[in-house]
């Protein structure tokens, strides 16, 4: 899938808001607030329910990584996400 077409759906699916369970958080990660190496899926079934993480790496920031954000939106689709949000910035890489 194409990276620009990627990134607009996975906007506009953080756009709409809360809609409910199950939820979908993405969080990128990076060693500086400019280049984020690493994302983590976080996803919740329902309320109160334990978060399974799912995390992918690139050398290259994972924002413009087209395989990584094709991933991202697949996973949207394949498990029926009905809220996605995302964590405002780059947080600092834990090593």
């Amino acid at each position: 899938m194409n990276l620009d077409k990627s990134k607009k759906r996975i906007a506009k699916k953080i756009k709409m808001g809360f809609q409910g369970y199950p939820m979908l958080t993405i969080i990128y990660s990076g060693d500086t607030p400019a280049v984020a190496a690493q994302v983590s899926l976080t996803y919740i079934v329902e309320e109160g329910a334990e978060a399974m993480v799912e995390c992918f790496t690139s050398k290259m920031d994972v924002r413009e990584d087209e395989v990584v954000q094709s991933a991202i939106v697949k996973m949207i689709e394949r498990s029926g996400v009905k809220t996605v949000e995302q964590a405002e910035g780059v947080n600092a890489l834990n090593k």
